[in-house]
C-alpha cells in the first residue's frame, strides 16, 4: 500500500478521499489555489502545497505543476477525484510516465471511452446494448439528417466530446433539424472545441440509471448494482438512489453483466460508471448504453450504503496492484440508499449558481465520509465562502434505510434539520421533490422536476402568521438579552419600564416586506391574568397580541394605543419562550410550533419542521435612538472584485447614486448609497478582490441645517 497520496482536487471529494486514507494509515497531500487558501481540505490532509490562481486553468487543471508537486513531497500516488483531471488521459499517461500511481484507470481505457462515439463503436463490438442511432465519422449535415430522419424522431443530437449536459439537442421533427444541428455544434465547439455530434432516438419517458464497476490488475471484474439517477435539471443530477426502483433481479443481472462486458473491452482497472438510458415503454424497460464515465462518482456514497464497500478504499487497492477485496457472490444489496445534492443556487431562477458566504451552515445528527444511517460530504465549514471560481455543490446529504419509504422519510427530517444562511440553496427544493407523487409512486423519468413545477418552484410553506411572530420573537429575545434583563423576565418583551402603561395596551409595530408584499405588524401587552391562555406551564413563557394588515400609502395613522383602529387582516395571540436569540417555541393560534431563526442582511430566516422562508423586519423603535447623522457603512453583497469607484473621498452623493460596482461570475453588480450623504473613506481599490460582506466604502449623513 502507498504510504503517501496527494489528492489532486479539492471542497468535499478531497475531503472524502482524505478520511478513507487516514483510516488506512495513508499520509496525505493537498494542493490548493488562492481562492482555497482557507478551505477544509487544506486542514485535513497531513500536507498542503499551493498551486496557483483562483481559475481552474491557473491552479486545478496545471497536471506538470501537480505531479512536480507529488515528486517534491514523496507522494507515490495521485487521486484526481471527479472533475478537473479525473478524465484527463493525457494527465493520467504524464503520472505513469513519471513513475506515480494514477488512482484510476490506464490512459488508454481513459482515451477509448472518452469519445461518445468511439466508445459506442467498442461497445457495439462487446455486445453492449446501444439505443438506435448513428455514431460514425461521416458529419455532413444532409448525411446526419437522413439518418435523424431514418430513426424517427424525436431524436437527440449529442456532442461527441460532450457532458455535464452540454452540446445536446431534442429534435421533435424534420423540419428543426437543421437550426438545431448548427447551435448544438456552435456549444460543442465553444465547450469542448471539437463539433462532432452524433445522433441518437430520444427514448420515450427516459430513466438515467447507472451501474457501478470495479477491475482489478488481475483481470477481476464486479458490479456493485445500479443507482437511479433520473431527477435532473438542465441534465445534471439533484437526486440519486440506490437501488433503482422497479428494477427485478433479472433486469440487475442483465444490466450488470453488460456494464462488466463494457469495462472488460477495454481493459478496464479502478472504480467507473456504465451509464444507461432506460425507455418505459407500455410497463416495459429497456435499457441502453449511453456512456461511461472513468472516475468515481458524486453519487457514490448510495453504492457504498447498499454494499458496505469503502470504494476509496477499494480505488487505494486496487492502485496499489491488490486483488479486488470480494467477489460478485460476495455483494449483495442491504437496504436502500438516498442521496440530495445542497448546492448553492436559486431554484427558483432557472437554477442559477449563488455566491456568498455560509453565514449559518448547521447540519443533522450524521456522520462524515462513512457508512451510516445519515451521512454528510462536504468541503465547507461555517463561514466558509462559496466563491465564483468553482462547483457551487455545498454537501451530499445520504440516508440509509432498510426500505426505501423509511429512507424517504428520513431524508425529509434531515432536510428539515438543516440550516443554512447567507445565500439561497436548494435545500428547500429538494425536500418539495421528494414528497411530490411522483418521486413517492415512483413515477420516475428525466422530466420529473417540468412535471410536477408547480408543486416545486415559488412555493411558500409557511403561514405568513408563524413566519411574522418568528421574526418578532427573534428581535425581543436578542434586545432582553442585550438588555441582560431579569432571568424571570428575560423573553419578556414588556417587562420593562417602557411597556408600561396605565390605562391602555403597549403597542409596537413593525414593517415588514414578504414576497414583495409590503406588511405592518403590531404587538401588544397580552398578560391581562383573565385573558392569558394556559397554553404552556412554564412561568418564563410571555405572550403578545399580533396584528398583521398591508402596509399601504393610505393606512390610518394610529392615535391611540389600541389594535381595535389597525382593522388588520390578520390578529391572533402569540405565547413564546426562546432559549437564545435563535432557538424558539412558539405558540400561534394555538399550534405548537418549534423554530430557529437567524437575522442576515436584513432579513429574517425562518426555519421550522413545515419548511423555511425569509422576511424583512424593521422595527421603527428599534432605530429611534441611534444617532441618526450616520448613515453606516456599505459592503459587498457577494464575493467578487472592484471593478471601479464611481465617487470619491470628499463627493457629496445623493440617495440612489452610485457608488461602486463589483463583478461576480462574469456579472457586474452596483451599490447605491442608501441615503444622501457625503464619501468618507474608500477601503478598497479597483481590480482588489471582496468577500461578502466586505466594507467596501463610507459615507456619513449631511448634517441637518439650523
Amino acid at each position: 500500500m502507498f504510504s503517501k497520496i496527494l489528492i489532486a482536487n479539492r471542497g468535499e471529494i478531497a475531503c472524502r478521499v482524505a478520511a478513507t486514507a487516514k483510516r488506512m494509515g495513508v499520509r496525505t497531500v493537498a494542493v490548493y489555489s488562492d481562492a482555497d487558501r482557507g478551505a477544509k481540505h487544506v486542514a485535513v490532509c497531513d500536507e498542503a502545497v499551493y498551486l496557483g490562481g483562483s481559475a481552474p486553468k491557473d491552479s486545478y487543471l496545471k497536471g506538470d505543476a501537480i505531479i512536480a508537486i507529488a515528486k517534491q513531497t514523496g507522494a507515490e500516488a495521485i487521486h484526481p477525484g471527479y472533475g478537473f483531471l479525473s478524465e484527463n488521459a493525457d494527465f493520467a499517461q504524464a503520472c505513469q510516465d513519471a513513475g506515480i500511481a494514477f488512482i484510476g484507470p490506464s490512459a488508454a481505457a481513459i482515451r477509448a471511452m472518452g469519445g461518445k462515439s468511439e466508445s459506442k463503436r467498442l461497445m457495439e463490438a462487446a455486445g453492449v446494448p446501444l439505443i438506435p442511432g448513428y455514431h460514425g465519422d461521416n458529419q455532413d449535415a444532409a448525411f446526419l439528417k437522413e439518418k435523424a430522419d431514418n430513426i424517427g424522431y424525436p431524436v437527440l443530437i449529442k456532442a461527441s466530446a460532450g457532458g455535464g449536459g452540454k452540446g445536446m439537442r431534442i429534435v421533435e421533427d424534420s423540419n428543426n433539424f437543421s437550426d438545431l444541428l448548427d447551435s448544438c455544434r456552435r456549444e460543442a465547439i465553444t465547450s469542448f472545441g471539437d463539433d462532432q455530434v452524433l445522433i441518437e432516438k430520444y427514448a420515450l419517458k427516459p430513466r438515467h440509471i447507472e451501474i457501478q464497476v470495479f477491475g482489478d490488475s488481475h483481470g477481476n471484474y464486479v458490479h456493485l448494482f445500479e443507482r437511479d439517477c433520473s431527477v435532473q435539471r438542465r441534465h445534471q443530477k439533484v437526486l440519486e438512489e440506490a437501488p433503482a426502483p422497479g428494477v427485478d433481479e433479472a433486469m440487475r443481472k442483465a444490466m450488470g453483466d453488460a456494464a462488466i462486458n463494457a469495462a472488460r473491452a477495454v481493459d478496464y482497472v479502478g472504480a467507473g460508471t456504465v451509464e444507461f438510458i432506460v425507455e418505459q415503454r407500455a410497463g416495459e424497460m429497456s435499457f441502453y448504453f449511453m456512456e461511461m464515465n472513468t472516475r468515481l462518482q458524486v453519487e457514490h456514497p448510495v453504492s457504498e450504503a447498499i454494499t458496505g464497500v469503502d470504494l476509496v478504499e477499494w480505488q487505494l487497492l486496487v492502485a496499489a496492484g491488490q486483488a479486488l477485496p470480494k467477489t460478485q457472490d460476495e455483494l449483495s444489496i442491504n437496504g436502500h440508499a438516498l442521496e440530495a445534492r445542497i448546492c448553492a443556487e436559486n431554484p427558483d431562477n432557472d437554477f442559477l449558481p449563488a455566491t456568498g458566504t455560509l453565514f449559518t451552515y448547521q447540519k443533522p445528527v450524521h456522520s462524515a465520509f462513512n457508512i451510516s444511517d445519515v451521512r454528510i460530504d462536504d468541503g465547507v465549514r461555517a463561514g466558509d465562502v462559496i466563491s465564483p471560481f468553482y462547483d457551487s455543490m455545498i454537501a451530499k446529504l445520504i440516508v440509509h434505510a432498510p426500505t426505501r419509504a423509511q429512507a424517504l422519510a428520513k431524508m425529509d427530517r434531515a432536510l428539515a434539520a438543516t440550516r443554512i444562511v447567507g445565500l439561497p440553496t436548494n435545500v428547500a427544493f429538494l425536500r418539495y421533490v421528494i414528497n411530490t407523487d411522483s418521486f413517492r409512486q415512483p413515477n420516475l423519468d428525466t422530466a420529473l422536476i417540468e412535471r410536477e413545477a408547480d408543486e416545486l418552484f415559488n412555493q411558500h410553506r409557511l403561514e405568513l402568521s408563524t413566519l411574522v411572530a418568528t421574526a418578532i420573537v427573534q428581535q425581543l429575545a436578542a434586545e432582553s438579552i442585550a438588555a441582560n434583563a431579569d432571568s424571570h423576565y428575560k423573553n419578556d418583551p414588556f417587562n420593562r419600564h417602557s411597556g408600561f402603561r396605565a390605562y391602555t395596551d403597549y403597542m409596537r409595530s413593525f414593517s415588514l416586506v414578504y414576497d414583495e408584499k409590503n406588511y405592518i405588524a403590531y404587538i401588544s401587552d397580552w398578560h391581562n391574568m383573565f385573558t392569558k391562555p394556559a397554553l404552556d406551564s412554564s412561568e418564563d413563557t410571555s405572550c403578545f397580541k399580533l396584528a398583521i394588515k398591508p402596509n399601504t400609502a393610505d393606512d390610518i395613522t394610529i392615535k391611540d394605543d389600541s389594535l381595535d383602529e389597525v382593522k388588520p387582516d390578520y390578529t391572533g395571540h402569540i405565547s413564546y419562550n426562546s432559549s437564545d436569540a435563535h432557538n424558539h417555541i412558539l405558540w400561534v393560534d394555538g399550534k405548537r410550533i418549534n423554530a430557529q431563526s437567524w437575522e442576515h442582511k436584513e432579513s429574517v430566516y425562518v426555519f421550522t419542521d413545515s419548511g423555511r422562508d425569509q422576511i424583512k423586519l424593521i422595527d421603527v423603535m428599534a432605530y429611534a435612538g441611534e444617532d441618526s447623522a450616520a448613515v453606516g457603512s456599505l459592503k459587498s453583497p457577494m464575493p467578487g472584485q472592484v471593478v471601479a469607484f464611481k465617487v470619491a473621498v470628499g463627493d457629496s452623493v445623493k440617495q440612489g447614486e452610485p457608488l461602486a460596482v463589483i463583478e461576480a461570475m462574469k456579472i457586474e453588480h452596483t451599490i447605491s448609497a442608501p441615503a444622501d450623504g457625503v464619501v468618507a473613506e474608500l477601503l478598497f481599490a479597483p481590480g482588489d478582490l471582496v468577500a461578502d460582506g466586505d466594507e467596501l466604502l463610507r459615507i456619513d449623513a449631511v448634517a441637518n441645517e439650523a
